[in-house]
């Protein structure tokens, strides 16, 4: 009896927990978004100045929609040139530039539609041969690291190398394209088996079997249209 209890608790705790904690993350940002904005926006357009109870996710609904204004308005004449001139003057402040210009660029990198920046999961030998370390392929490397490093053969490329179970946080590592071997797992299985510390792994048999299928019903559509041919020719 009570390793039938303990058994249901567990089975409960595993279906519980997850949405808890997702829900506690969630609530928790929007509320600090809430914190920020809110104070700004004028009292009468304030639901909660005017309402008996406070409307969760107001100001995050209002940062959306400046956000996304501030898109529309720059992809014009009047918005680029306002930002021109706002970065000319951020460029005559000595600290504030550098700080602006490294996150313009991280933000650059990352946000980029075309960019496979984090979209490749890698191995690596760390911190010695033998050993073998989970990485997130960022790009190749630039600037004097490609110049001193990299040959024409084999070219430099930069990886992240996660910390467990906080894969926030990691090293920078400048490695030969020859010396990372690149996974067919998603970046998203990736960090799942970081945070996990090797418990949970994503189903590569299953994946495999999956692309095999794939490419074998994209050979028979690309196959179907010649042998329809042959069939009525003969």
């Amino acid at each position: 009896m009570m390793t039938r209890l303990r058994n249901y608790f567990l089975t409960g705790f595993v279906v519980a927990a997850p949405l808890a904690i997702t829900a506690y993350l969630v609530w928790g940002f929007i509320g600090w978004v809430d914190s920020w904005v809110k104070p700004y926006i004028p009292a009468r357009y304030n639901p909660d100045n005017y309402l008996p109870f406070a409307v969760p996710g107001f100001g995050l609904i209002v940062a959306v929609v400046l956000i996304t204004l501030i898109g529309f308005l720059t992809a014009n004449f009047i918005g680029r040139t306002i930002v021109f001139y706002g970065e000319y003057i951020l460029d005559r402040m000595p600290f504030v530039r550098s700080v602006y210009k490294t996150l313009k660029n991280i933000l650059e990198t990352v946000l980029h539609e075309r960019s496979d920046t984090f979209k490749k999961v890698g191995l690596v030998e760390y911190p010695r041969k033998g050993l073998w370390a989970l990485v997130f392929i960022a790009t190749e490397a630039r600037g004097e690291v490609m110049e001193r490093t990299a040959t024409d053969e084999d070219p430099t490329i930069a990886v992240f190398l996660p910390t467990t179970p906080n894969p926030t946080s990691g090293y920078l590592l400048y490695v030969p394209k020859s010396q990372v071997i690149e996974l067919s797992m998603t970046v998203e299985d990736g960090a799942k088996l970081i945070i996990s510390a090797g418990l949970i792994s994503p189903e590569y048999q299953q994946q495999k079997m999956e692309l095999l299928a794939d490419e074998a019903q994209k050979a028979r559509r690309v196959a179907r249209p010649g042998n329809s041919g042959d069939s009525l020719g003969k």
